[in-house]
């Protein structure tokens, strides 16, 4: 089986979690905050991460020699999930993986500046015909300004730096060791940001099944 079709089998379990993820953070909306959301997420991001350090006694694979380009994914990582559950809340799904889907675009835009990548003419072209058909398909009212679209936009650069850095992260990172300082680093995020009001509500009920799933 080629490397091709081995990846896109893992791509389609992504979009199962992306799509599962989705409907957990419209769930929550209105009840916990996205840094909340974004909070208990990484909570049981670390839970799961840690039992199969623990299980497969990989606790030697996380280093700190890249925690600088760890960070940096982080930080944006962190910067476009936020925006995404904001958007996913307020508008339409359809419209919300439309602008998703813009990521391979930005990605392709990113990609010459940060990995020296060669700007081609196909490339350049098939850049200019992904922004039109996103715009044709998301259909945005660009004659009022409506917060949760501008997020959906921005939550894709945030994502496109952190598909490059972790391009650069897998030439010398296990995946345990990126999921590691993800989870970790984003608990540490979701915890200033959601507690700087001096608040931070609780899960209650059904709510934690949908933390557990966005979690997961």
């Amino acid at each position: 089986m080629s490397n091709i079709i081995i990846a896109a089998y893992w791509m389609i379990g992504a979009m199962f979690s992306f799509s599962l993820m989705a409907i957990g953070g419209r769930e929550l909306g209105g009840l916990l905050d996205t840094f909340e959301i974004m909070t208990y997420r990484s909570l049981v991001g670390v839970l799961i991460v840690l039992s199969f350090v623990f299980y497969n006694n990989s606790l030697k694979e996380i280093s700190v020699k890249k925690i600088k380009l760890h960070f940096i994914r982080n930080i944006f990582h962190f910067f476009g999930q936020n925006l995404w559950f904001f958007a996913v809340i307020y508008i339409p799904l359809t419209q919300l993986f439309a602008f998703e889907f813009s990521v391979p675009i930005w990605v392709a835009v990113l990609a010459p500046i940060f990995l020296k990548e060669k700007i081609t003419f196909i490339r350049v072209s098939a850049i200019l015909v992904g922004f039109i058909g996103i715009f044709i398909v998301a259909r945005p009212d660009l004659s009022t300004f409506n917060p949760a679209i501008l997020a959906a936009a921005l939550c894709a650069i945030g994502f496109a730096v952190t598909s490059i850095s972790t391009k650069k992260l897998t030439n010398t990172e296990t995946i345990t060791c990126i999921l590691f300082w993800l989870t970790i680093m984003q608990l540490f995020f979701g915890l200033i940001c959601a507690g700087i009001d001096g608040n931070i509500d609780l899960p209650k009920g059904l709510e934690f099944v949908w933390i557990l799933i966005i979690g997961i």
